[in-house]
């Protein structure tokens, strides 16, 4: 029994001795001390020996267990403290290198162009409002005296909603094609004098290419009020022009025909690639539109019950895109909405 005794506590050290880690530790408790284990065993056999050799066997049984428990304690030790020494090994910070910067976000350039052209509106004197994205055919064209027969009101340039009862043929919901709808309605709940901008999201049924997309976003402005002229337009226009490209950008206004205003005119800045000499982004005419822009037409003010012998007004709508491209020289418009981290990360 005594020999027998030896020979298990031996193999059970060295198990133990070899154990690597908790797993291992355990499996070599269990082969010692489990129920099945050879000690177990031994202790069933108490009962079959001779009353005097009880005593002797069963306290070399225990002597046994307890230097096992002790060395499975030990050897417990022993690998947890291994397993802190490679964790600081692992995790240590060598604190005379120098730090990590952690990259950081940015704002995406629309964003960036849209909150410098409220600021620079705001520091004008105009208020900021909004409008919904989903409008109908009324504050959309009717109200900005846009005939029926103009080609922007066809499907083929302007998103419809399918029809409803709840949405009749005669004043059809769709995806609005401008924020102009929005000075629409400031006028319908509100009584001159105005002065407010409008940015926001639109579409028109343009296949993509390198300057035009389905979705685009515009600033429109508005003001009325008893004596505004041309001239005021031209000044908050060159005022806006010089807060936003630099006191040396020249700028000029074009007749042009716009249904909401009259007169009406396209506002021109130099080109920024060649500076008023022709090249292939201004079409060789030096020149790149901004915005239009114009004098509200009486018409407009009459479906609104603004009386126009009292009041006038002016208009001007631009396109961010456009003054994004401009401002970062980018190339494509298609390039603002494809996300590529490429793309983006030079704007940080």
């Amino acid at each position: 029994m005594e020999s027998e005794l030896r020979e298990l506590l031996d193999k059970i050290k060295q198990e133990i001795a070899t154990a690597q880690n908790e797993y291992e530790l355990n499996n070599a408790k269990s082969h010692a001390l489990g129920k099945k284990s050879v000690l177990t065993e031994l202790m069933k056999k108490l009962s079959t020996l001779p009353i005097e050799e009880r005593p002797v066997f069963g306290k070399a049984i225990n002597d046994v267990k307890r230097e096992i428990e002790s060395l499975l304690e030990k050897r417990a030790q022993e690998i947890l403290d291994h397993q802190y020494t490679q964790t600081i090994q692992q995790d240590r910070v060598d604190l005379t290198l120098p730090g990590f910067v952690p990259e950081t976000g940015s704002l995406h350039p629309l964003t960036s162009i849209w909150r410098d052209i409220e600021d620079i509106f705001i520091s004008l004197g105009f208020d900021v409002v909004e409008g919904p994205d989903i409008d109908d055919e009324y504050h959309n064209f009717d109200a900005l005296n846009t005939p029926p027969d103009h080609p922007a009101r066809n499907e083929m340039d302007t998103f419809y909603f399918k029809q409803s009862p709840e949405n009749p043929l005669d004043n059809r919901l769709l995806l609005r094609s401008q924020t102009s709808t929005v000075q629409v309605r400031t006028m319908e709940q509100h009584r001159p004098p105005l002065k407010i901008i409008s940015i926001g999201r639109c579409y028109r049924n343009d296949k993509p290419d390198a300057s035009h997309s389905p979705f685009f976003h515009q600033c429109e402005g508005l003001a009325v009020d008893k004596g505004i002229t041309f001239g005021d337009l031209r000044s908050i226009l060159n005022s806006f022009a010089v807060k936003m490209f630099g006191k040396e950008i020249r700028s000029r206004f074009r007749p042009h025909f716009f249904p909401f205003t009259e007169p009406s005119a396209e506002f021109d800045l130099i080109c920024f690639n060649c500076y008023g000499k022709g090249c292939n982004i201004c079409k060789n005419s030096g020149w790149l539109e901004i915005a239009g822009a114009g004098m509200v037409d009486p018409n407009v003010f009459s479906m609104l019950n603004i009386d126009p012998e009292i009041y006038s007004g002016y208009a001007f709508g631009m396109g961010i895109d456009r003054i994004t491209m401009l401002k970062y020289q980018i190339p494509d418009i298609r390039l603002l909405f494809e996300n590529d981290l490429r793309f983006l990360q030079q704007f940080r």
